[in-house]
């Protein structure tokens, strides 16, 4: 499956993903600028990303966890995730995230 990622400078990236592995850990492996301190607990906000408006009804509900550690993060929009709280999973393949400026 695929993930499309944007860095925040514009440059786009097709990375092969794996069902089951979080957003964050794919976007990491490929060498992509994400910053990522707390490796997925959920206990920063280094991995927030934009995902496109289009694929957000196809994602769980923020946690109220996720919800206390984006009210962190700058630049948070209606679109913003945690890319530690996003698993992939058949549904999701093709889906377009953009890093925020802060997750790297």
């Amino acid at each position: 499956m695929i993930l499309n990622v944007t860095t925040p400078d514009g440059e786009r990236h097709e990375l092969e993903a794996l069902a089951g592995w979080r957003v964050m850990e794919v976007i990491r492996d490929w060498g992509l600028p994400i910053l990522a301190e707390c490796g997925g607990a959920c206990s920063c906000a280094t991995c927030h990303v934009y995902v496109d408006a289009e694929w957000l009804d196809r994602l769980p509900p923020r946690s109220e966890e996720e919800e206390e550690k984006l009210d962190e993060a700058f630049d948070v929009r209606d679109t913003s995730r945690l890319s530690c709280q996003i698993l992939m999973r058949d549904e999701l393949d093709g889906m377009h995230v953009t890093l925020a400026p802060m997750a790297r």
